[in-house]
Formats: structure tokens, C-alpha cells, sequence
């Protein structure tokens, strides 16, 4: 690494803790829009989406415990990944998004917050480097 980019910022992510979500936003569907919605607004390429829930799972298997029930999504986007965790019990969202593209992390965090209507939400900025 040479000394002009050791003081470069690689990348940003942004981590936010949703509370007191919407939880009829946790579906696969409306979370494919809301990926859909948050690479326009940051300008961002989308990839591949994967989702991990209880989706086409005997009900006997599904998850039951609070911490656990919900969906997990990864959308890939050309410079690295959007995820989101929802928690449906506890009406709460855990999101990031890396990227080493700019992008406006109070834009995102409030549309996000928005998006689930979070009564009660924090953020935080990681400057990659």
C-alpha cells in the first residue's frame, strides 16, 4: 500500500437496527422491492438475490424461537452486497450495506427506516479502508 492510499477510504457500509417494523414488509416479495428500490436510490447494480427462511418448510421445522423467525436476504450488487434480517416475532430489521462505490448513507437509512416504519431505529457508518 502506498502512502496516497493508505489514507483512502476503500468503502462505506452502513449498519442499521430497525425497531418496531411493519412486519407485512418481511415478505419475500416486499423485500424484493425494497432491494429493487434501494439500488435506484444509491445508484447501485443489482446481482444475484438469495433468501434463506421457512419458506416451503414442513411447519413441524420452522423456526419458533424470536431470534430465529424471519428471513435472511443477500442481494448482491456489482460492488458487494445489501443484506437484511428480519426478525418477525420481535418486529425488528437488521440491515448492511457495503459497498466500495459511494453512496449517501443518510439517504439510505432513512428511506430503509422508512420502508419498514420503524418506530425506533439507530445507524452506523464503517469507513473501509
Amino acid at each position: 500500500m502506498t502512502k496516497d492510499t493508505e489514507n483512502c477510504p476503500y468503502g462505506l457500509e452502513l449498519i442499521l437496527d430497525l425497531h418496531g417494523c411493519d412486519s407485512s414488509r418481511f415478505t419475500r416479495s416486499s423485500l424484493k422491492d425494497f432491494f429493487r428500490e434501494i439500488c435506484e436510490l444509491i445508484d447501485m447494480e443489482p446481482c444475484e438475490l438469495h433468501f434463506w427462511d421457512d419458506v416451503g418448510v414442513p411447519l413441524e421445522e420452522q423456526q419458533t424461537d424470536p431470534k430465529t423467525k424471519g428471513t435472511s436476504a443477500v442481494q448482491f450488487i456489482l460492488t458487494s452486497t445489501i443484506v437484511v434480517h428480519t426478525l418477525d416475532l420481535m418486529q425488528t430489521v437488521y440491515v448492511n450495506i457495503f459497498s466500495c462505490k459511494a453512496f449517501d448513507t443518510d439517504e439510505a437509512a432513512r428511506f430503509t427506516a422508512n420502508w419498514f416504519s420503524a418506530s425506533d431505529w439507530t445507524s452506523n457508518v464503517v469507513v473501509r479502508r
